[in-house]
């Protein structure tokens, strides 16, 4: 663990796991975690509100198992685009439900997704048409994931 300095405030050890206890369950009590850190509830309080305060905690969301909402078929899918249109493929690939992860990446490809499908027919409908027919897409490269091994968010 290294110890930070953001936005002036520093960060130690207890904080990083205030940070991993609230990542393997964002609901634990706080009571659960001053037990965890060895410190009061409310130096854990105030240290939560600390890092929500200074962005390092952005949000608490719920980690969802894609097939038990019917989505069976899950896949990275990297982008070639014109450099021209970058920001507006961007923009609409935010648009898309099916699209659940996006991010702009070195390497083979400039932008990285990860999309959701009930199942391959369906997935090959957003990746030809829906990703596909987005202006300034020039490449896609699909992979099916055929296991969700670690979500960690």
């Amino acid at each position: 663990m290294h110890n930070l300095v953001i936005r002036g405030i520093k960060m130690d050890g207890k904080d990083y796991k205030i940070i991993a206890a609230l990542q393997e369950g964002a609901r634990t009590p706080l009571r659960k975690i001053s037990k965890r850190v060895h410190m009061s509830e409310s130096a854990v309080r105030k240290r939560v509100k600390r890092l929500e305060h200074i962005g390092v905690i952005e949000g608490y969301t719920a980690v969802v198992n894609p097939s038990k909402l019917g989505y069976n078929t899950m896949a990275i899918v990297g982008l070639d685009v014109a450099a021209e249109k970058h920001h507006e493929v961007i923009e609409q690939l935010k648009k898309l439900d099916e699209v659940k992860k996006l991010a702009t990446s070195t390497g083979k490809f400039m932008i990285v997704t990860t999309v959701w499908a009930h199942d391959n027919k369906e997935l090959t409908d957003i990746v030809l048409k829906k990703i596909g027919g987005i202006e300034g897409v020039k490449k896609t490269h699909t992979s099916i994931l055929l296991e969700r091994i670690k979500d960690v968010c």
